[in-house]
């Protein structure tokens, strides 16, 4: 039970209501007094017959202005909310005592010291950290706050100590302790980057494996060329990510980078969204050619291009030069191109689905991005960076990745590769239940093996089902690429008898 008394600051106010408590046999269990006229009592809950003859008994006191029932003291709203910033904070912050012991610790200390809160509490904070005497400069005559470098482990730190100083009655401060903050390199690098607003390009991407390095060096040198660059790779991969590392290290990277899904354009939009507009003699619109004026446009799925589209793209390779439509004036072009692909062009030219000319203008330069399933050395330093940079920007604690979740994550296939894995981190870590690990179940990711694809966990039936779905699945995905029962059967090494029986069994023609 707690209440809110609004009063006068009168001397022996609060003695006169305590002694109506302890009439009713009342233990004041706290009590907090505000400079704003306000007396907050905390005691064991009463019933209701009671707190109607104490409430009327309070306000005849004199000063007294009124009495109500509240739900928290002052005090106890600023303990949790303390408690609940250390909580969140994504820093290890730890309360030390004059002596060096610590007081208080927050869930990501906990989690970095690798121990339970009650081992931690009231031990020095120097049996972990190693690198800085807390004992030795809390002792000195004046402490002044200070940041220096210091170890848990193998594990490096930048710490920051704020000594705790307490006023006194004659306006002296009295030494209660300090706070110890520590970052991790990483967290301190990326503050710094913040602060000064800076693009790091390439300094973006993480590559332990050799080769994602490989891949780094080439990309680092083709930044520095403006020549039309074509990066490949599967879904996921970071094209998008390595194409804006090759503007920021590029000479053009004070102008603009801008960005175009090739599938996302409409074909009946996509000359007027690249090139512009002009109607009557007055330019409607600007393409994205001539916004990027300078810098670079970044064409991802090229593949997806219209046909017409592609047709002027290659004009302005060739000329460096192109027309807005209903325009016959020519504008050139200043900037420079990189596409992407996760499709084999070489085998779109042949089918005539893309132009073999315009493949040859952009592929000038070119570098492959591996899938994840190449670089598994990357899974699990990835894993923990995505896991850094969400804990922070949803303001948890960092976890730690179980044993079985790193097994897990090493063998899974990955089929979509980094933009799978970080999105299943970002979902893991926005679903936060209080755990210090990071567990399988909390990946939630589908099952799937390479060369089978996704596995239905709701399928019912027999194996021989599952084989003619297999089967009929198979013959559909061939049969426009051989579209004849002896074409078919030769590829499979079956009977053409066979393979005609199959596709009248599982209804396929060649419309389908």
């Amino acid at each position: 039970m707690r209440l809110e008394v609004c009063c006068l600051d009168r001397v022996g106010l609060a003695k006169d209501i305590l002694m109506i408590l302890e009439g009713y046999g009342i233990n004041l269990l706290a009590i907090d007094a505000s400079n704003q006229g306000f007396l907050y009592l905390q005691f064991a809950e009463v019933n209701f017959d009671t707190l109607s003859e104490l409430l009327p008994l309070i306000r005849k006191v004199e000063g007294v202005h009124d009495v109500r029932t509240v739900s928290f003291m002052p005090s106890e709203q600023e303990h949790y909310a303390l408690k609940t910033l250390l909580k969140t904070l994504p820093d290890s912050v730890f309360s030390i005592d004059v002596k060096g012991r610590v007081r208080i610790v927050n869930e990501s200390a906990i989690m970095t010291i690798g121990m339970q809160e009650h081992e931690i509490l009231d031990e020095s904070l120097n049996h972990w950290v190693q690198g800085f005497n807390f004992s030795r400069w809390l002792s000195e005559s004046l402490v002044l706050a200070q940041a220096t470098r210091v170890n848990i482990g193998q594990n490096e730190y930048l710490a920051e100590m704020l000594p705790i100083y307490l006023p006194d009655e004659n306006d002296k401060s009295i030494l209660a302790g300090a706070v110890v903050s520590l970052k991790s390199p990483a967290r301190v690098g990326k503050q710094f980057n913040a602060l000064q607003n800076q693009t790091v390009g390439f300094e973006n991407v993480l590559a332990t494996s050799d080769k994602m390095k490989e891949v780094l060096v080439q990309a680092r040198r083709m930044a520095q060329l403006d020549a039309p660059l074509l990066i490949t790779g599967e879904t996921g991969t970071g094209k998008e990510l390595m194409a804006r590392a090759c503007h920021d290290a590029s000479m053009r990277r004070e102008y603009p980078f801008i960005a175009i899904n090739c599938a996302a354009l409409p074909d009946s939009a996509a000359e007027e969204e690249l090139f512009g507009y002009v109607r009557n003699g007055e330019v409607i619109k600007r393409g994205f050619f001539e916004e990027g004026k300078g810098g670079t446009v970044f064409l991802d799925e090229i593949a997806e291009m219209s046909k017409s589209a592609q047709v002027k793209l290659l004009r302005l390779l060739q000329d460096g030069t192109f027309r807005r439509l209903g325009e016959d004036q020519e504008v050139r072009a200043d900037v420079r191109i990189i596409c992407s692909t996760q499709k084999n062009l070489a085998e779109l030219c042949q089918t005539g689905d893309f132009r073999e000319d315009l493949y040859y203008r952009i592929h000038v330069l070119s570098f492959h991005l591996p899938s994840l399933r190449e670089r598994k050395i990357d899974v699990i330093p990835l894993t923990e960076m995505f896991l850094e940079h969400y804990s922070q920007q949803l303001s948890i604690p960092i976890r730690r990745i179980s044993a079985q979740c790193r097994e897990h994550l090493l063998n899974y296939a990955w089929p979509g590769n980094v933009r799978q894995l970080k999105n299943a981190i970002f979902r893991a870590v926005s679903m936060w239940d209080g755990s210090a690990e990071l567990t399988v179940e909390q990946l939630k990711l589908p099952s799937y093996a390479e060369g089978f694809g996704y596995f239905d966990h709701q399928f019912e039936g027999s194996l021989d089902q599952a084989m003619k779905q297999f089967e009929a699945s198979l013959l559909r995905r061939l049969y426009p690429a051989y579209p004849s029962t002896r074409q078919l059967a030769k590829k499979l090494g079956v009977s053409h008898t066979a393979i005609a029986n199959k596709l009248r069994e599982y209804k396929i023609s060649k419309q389908k």
